[in-house]
């Protein structure tokens, strides 16, 4: 009773691992470069820069297999069960697909019925086989990717590959001195039989290979792995090798009546090992999810550039809809925090339609326009005129005298560090002069692809004068594709006033340096 409660508590215990596995571990963090192998870091930077789409290929381990079962051979004589074993290396070259390779041995026997041994011109006898099979599979995994899960608990895969097979087959006869007496080695032929080297490879290295009957074979087979932990799995694998030229002779008889060709079974239970460092290697890809990424993200993004969340304000007054008490209010139109357009001096006229913004009362009522019935004093209306006159007459002014140009190395049309300290002097001149404007001028007219990199580098210019110091961006004018030296970028002091941006002129020739 106790120890039937001990296995209940082992197998609620794996089960527990298997499903935590599968829930919580979503293979790696996308964001960990230490899994990431050298050559893969330039696209893995250009990925967390949002300059590319897909992530790198994080490095993984390499599973190493241990598998033990019954086998059998699917030859003319009646096969009894026999064992195999195996060991094996396993690389995932993706999620789906990965190569493995393998040593398996075997032992079989088998002894023919009362008609193979009574009804046959040359009369089946019993055999013993002793195989080793060293071969190289390409195994797809079926259900990895999947849209309503994490990562799988189970690997169910198919396999096809090649082997080189070394066969040592016995056949019983009663003046035999192999296996303890009673057997000789199958060279070939028995009494009654031609002398046949068919389906074997003779020679190897200049040697002769008769002692071995060593063969060319294809493998085929299917699988399951149940995952344990991050580390081990267990599995169980069906694996079927075939003689590539049909040999006949597994099981030291051949049917003359037809060239069918003799085959090894193998059914092994394995216990599958992840190896390697896992603090730079992920376990192999085919136990990750390739969605996990894509969903995860989806549900809580941490990587993708998302938009300004913009509220609908209708009247474009700072106030959105759902608290503006006034939501039809005149562009430009001073409002407070409900909406509402200001008046204030409460005579009624709200201020954006007021000409005289402080009435006194005593001067109610007011005009549509807000001016109030009192009598404008003398005094005060040849000092507003005086005023009028004044600001009609004035006209802004630019002090700055010269600017630093920005210059760009090569193709690129991004900013060197040099760059961004000769715009923080240029910035520091601008808010210094807060009457002048500053044109942006870009150079590079002879081509599509010269104005396309001339409005790549005025723009990153502006950009960085806006995001990084704060200048406001209708302060700076928006020129390119002029002649000159397309590698500088101009910066000009003055009062004029243009557009601050325009669409790009060739946006698919865009650069990606």
């Amino acid at each position: 009773m106790a120890s039937k409660k001990l296995l209940l508590l082992v197998v609620l215990f794996v089960f527990a691992q298997v499903t935590t596995n599968a829930q919580t571990n979503w293979g790696w963090d996308w964001k960990d470069t230490s899994k990431v192998a050298v050559k893969d870091l330039p696209q893995h930077n250009e990925f967390m820069n949002n300059q590319y789409p897909y992530p790198a290929k994080p490095r993984s381990q390499w599973e190493i297999g241990l598998g033990v079962g019954p086998s059998w051979i699917g030859g003319d004589v009646k096969s009894k069960l026999g064992f195999a074993l195996g060991v094996s290396a396993r690389k995932s070259l993706g999620h789906i697909f990965s190569v493995r390779g393998s040593i398996d041995v075997a032992r079989n026997s088998g002894a023919p019925s009362l008609y193979g041994t009574t009804l046959l011109p040359v009369p089946q006898v019993a055999y013993v086989n002793k195989m080793m099979a060293l071969g190289l599979d390409v195994i797809a995994s079926l259900n990895t990717p999947s849209y309503y899960r994490g990562n799988p608990k189970t690997n169910i895969y198919v396999l096809a590959g090649y082997s080189i097979v070394g066969s040592k087959t016995f056949y019983a006869d009663p003046a035999g001195q192999q296996l303890g007496g009673g057997y000789n080695v199958f060279y070939g032929q028995r009494p009654g039989q031609a002398n046949t080297q068919d389906g074997l490879i003779t020679r190897m290295g200049g040697a002769s290979t008769n002692a071995v009957g060593l063969m060319h074979a294809f493998n085929l087979g299917f699988g399951a792995a149940f995952k344990v932990n991050d580390r081990i799995s267990i599995g169980l694998e069906q694996k079927f090798i075939f003689s590539a030229k049909a040999y006949d002779y597994l099981d030291a008889w051949k049917d003359v009546r037809n060239d069918n060709g003799d085959h090894i079974s193998m059914t092994t239970a394995k216990v599958n090992i992840n190896i390697g460092d896992q603090s730079k290697r992920v376990q192999p890809l085919y136990w990750i999810n390739p969605n996990n990424y894509i969903y995860n993200e989806l549900n809580a993004p941490k990587h993708m550039k998302m938009p300004k969340v913009v509220l609908p304000d209708a009247d474009k007054d700072g106030v959105t809809d759902q608290f503006d008490m006034e939501p039809n209010t005149p562009a430009g139109a001073p409002v407070d925090s409900h909406g509402v357009s200001k008046d204030t001096d409460g005579d009624g006229v709200p201020d954006y339609r007021d000409k005289e913004l402080l009435t006194s009362q005593k001067c109610f009522p007011v005009n549509n326009d807000g001016i109030g019935t009192c009598p404008e004093n003398p005094c005060c209306k040849e000092i507003k005129e005086m005023v009028t006159n004044m600001q009609a007459n004035m006209k802004p002014s630019c002090t700055i005298s010269a600017l630093p140009s920005v210059q760009f190395k090569g193709a690129t049309t991004k900013l060197s560090k040099d760059a961004m300290v000769v715009l923080s002097a240029a910035a520091a001149q601008l808010k210094a002069n807060p009457t002048c404007n500053v044109k942006v001028i870009g150079y590079g007219a002879t081509s599509k692809a010269a104005q396309q990199q001339s409005w790549e580098r005025v723009n990153a210019v502006i950009k960085y004068l806006v995001e990084k110091q704060g200048i406001a961006e209708s302060r700076l004018l928006f020129v390119y594709a002029q002649d000159g030296k397309a590698n500088t970028v101009d910066l000009q002091g003055t009062t004029e006033e243009g557009p601050n941006s325009v669409p790009a002129p060739h946006p698919n020739l865009k650069s990606r340096n």
